[in-house]
């Protein structure tokens, strides 16, 4: 595996652009292929076997374009699928999970963590697994909050509505004492205006810059950190209209995305 190969990043839309600006603002030099599988989004209410197979049609298109290390930047398919990954991938896979965990050890003082996310993801207890493993006295809170990410893909960050569905989400977690409240899918971090106002003095845990950490970690491991001057290059991959990705993606990368492409995977038509 060549150090100037590019890192493949994936998300079931524009939320996982979030990891990537992270990424990008911690490794310059490096390129990276984006795929946002739009066309399916999301992946929060798909089955495991549904989600697992899209993840894995996704991989193997990273695989023929030669990635050195494959981030899974969506919380459902790092829940749901990252031994698949690991297991059908030849070079490293990174999930976002186990850094948002590290994150929000870190950050709470009472023991007491809040986690949303979309429904699959709360319903594999991923987070709760992987908080326990780094703490087995934590104790974790969880919702499922699946109104999000359409509101997010509509744009309606600080719509009335919006703050309506985060009071009616938040407040039943609040009741519990948390300290820190783990923002469980790529998509919330937009929303984090709203979810501060409902939530207070509770800290919002974003895991895009653990995550982004931790890939710098295991590509210095390998040996694979890109070294020199250039600045690395960013391709993007819609499996829906490629003009609608820029337009809505530019709100998570905070300037416009140039270089979209259509890809086309299996079971998509068009």
């Amino acid at each position: 595996m060549n150090s100037q190969h590019p890192i493949g990043v994936f998300d079931s839309g524009v939320g996982g652009l979030t990891v990537l600006r992270a990424l990008v603002q911690l490794l310059p030099r490096e390129s990276f292929i984006y795929v946002g599988d739009t066309a399916r989004v999301p992946y929060g209410s798909k089955s495991p076997e549904a989600v697992k197979r899209f993840s894995l049609e996704i991989a193997g298109f990273f695989r023929r374009k030669k990635v050195k290390m494959m981030v899974a930047a969506c919380n459902t398919a790092s829940a749901l699928a990252l031994p698949d990954l690991r297991a059908f991938m030849p070079v490293s896979v990174i999930g976002v999970i186990e850094p948002g965990a590290r994150a929000a050890l870190a950050s709470t003082r009472s023991g007491r963590v809040g986690v949303i996310g979309t429904e699959a993801t709360v319903n594999s207890r991923a987070y709760e697994m992987a908080l326990k493993r780094l703490d087995k006295n934590v104790r974790v809170f969880a919702r499922a909050c699946p109104l999000f990410v359409p509101l997010v893909e509509e744009g309606w960050l600080n719509h009335d509505v919006t703050r309506r569905v985060a009071n009616a989400y938040l407040k039943p977690l609040l009741k519990h004492k948390i300290d820190a409240l783990v923002l469980g899918c790529t998509h919330y971090p937009l929303l984090k205006s709203v979810l501060g106002r409902v939530a207070g003095s509770v800290e919002l845990i974003d895991s895009a810059d653990e995550t982004a950490k931790a890939v710098r970690s295991r590509l210095e491991q390998d040996g694979l950190l890109r070294h020199g001057r250039r600045k690395g290059r960013l391709v993007y991959f819609s499996s829906d209209d490629p003009a609608s990705f820029a337009r809505r993606g530019s709100r998570f990368m905070g300037g416009p995305l140039v270089r979209v492409r259509r890809i086309r995977l299996e079971g998509i038509d068009g």
